[in-house]
């Protein structure tokens, strides 16, 4: 997890060093063509239980997770959506709204941590929370276990890959083994990285291109265009200036306890993110054009023109890729 305000205020000196570091990471996805580039094409990687993976598919789409067998993972995070449900809050049961945006599942496997504020290092400790969160799920796997048992069907196979049974923890990990699954991999941009020039346009060349030059790449690189370090919202002006500010909009320091960390929140993929409004933590604003204007100001200190702006977008819809269900 980086965040030094040392660097970071600089974008184009952390532009430097994250190139330097990336290429330093061991095993590194880099052919020969990709060195110097701050991003990295998503990794096609089967190596999965594939028994564990479809189990996984039917836990995250199944409502008794849920306290009152309304909400199901997939009830927030819908595939055909990007990976989220495309609204500001979410609702859980009795209609309780989250305290922060949705972000998707999708890539979420390459994610320094989970959650904006980042109080979860890894997808399994992810999977507990909304479960027991009295403001989504509101429920337990002391709770749970009991009715899914009742499903004879699933009981059996759940036995075939769990030689334990029904445990939280062997629900969390077949959940989490299906999240492993939901990548994008092959965008245009990906295949662009890997040689084939001709993959993405010459506006969208333009707008990679701007989106170095104006220091977007400073917290968005890596295979997942982001997720890989917290930064402050608001390097270069107060966002929070002209609003009353709420819990959530503390971000790390609501799990640190360090005044450093205050409004500091996981970098936000940028892999899907024509297909995910709206934008930001609180999910206060529903257009990318506006989204990317605000970071301009708020993170880097420049005014984005109009002609920047759309050139911008058009780079980070190559990025989108196809997400393929794996062969049962």
């Amino acid at each position: 997890m980086l965040k030094s305000p040392g660097i970071l205020a600089c974008p184009k000196l952390m532009f430097l060093v994250v190139s330097h570091l990336l290429m330093l990471l061991p095993g590194a996805l880099f052919a020969s063509e990709l060195i110097g580039e701050p991003i990295s094409p998503i990794p096609i990687d089967a190596k999965l239980d594939l028994q564990k993976v479809a189990l996984g598919e039917k836990l995250f789409n199944d409502p008794r997770l849920s306290k009152d067998n309304t909400i199901s993972c997939a009830s927030c995070h819908k595939l055909e959506l990007g990976g989220t449900d495309r609204k500001q809050k979410s609702a859980g049961v009795n209609g309780v709204l989250s305290a922060t945006n949705t972000p998707t599942v999708f890539n979420s496997r390459f994610n320094v941590a989970q959650f904006w504020d980042g109080r979860a290092n890894t997808l399994e400790e992810q999977v507990h929370g909304p479960v027991t969160n009295p403001d989504e799920m509101a429920s337990s796997w002391a709770e749970i276990i009991p009715k899914l048992q009742k499903d004879s069907v699933l009981g059996a196979a759940f036995i075939k890959a769990y030689p334990g049974g029904f445990t939280g923890q062997n629900i969390a990990d077949a959940i989490v083994q299906y999240e492993k699954s939901l990548i994008t991999p092959n965008s245009p941009f990906d295949r662009y990285l890997r040689g084939d020039k001709a993959a993405i346009s010459s506006q969208q060349k333009e707008g990679y291109a701007l989106f170095k030059s104006y220091g977007c790449i400073a917290c968005h690189q890596g295979v997942n265009v982001g997720g890989n370090m917290f930064q402050t919202m608001g390097m270069r002006a107060n966002f929070f200036s002209a609003r009353k500010i709420k819990k959530a909009d503390y971000g790390l320091y609501n799990v640190t306890g360090d005044d450093f960390d205050k409004h500091a929140f996981k970098v936000p993929s940028l892999r899907l993110v024509t297909e995910t409004p709206p934008y930001f933590h609180d999910g206060s604003v529903a257009r990318l054009d506006e989204a990317i204007r605000i970071m301009g100001k708020y993170q880097l200190g420049s005014d984005v023109s109009e002609r920047d702006v759309k050139l911008i977008i058009s780079f980070l819809e190559s990025l989108v890729g196809k997400y393929q269900p794996l062969e049962q």
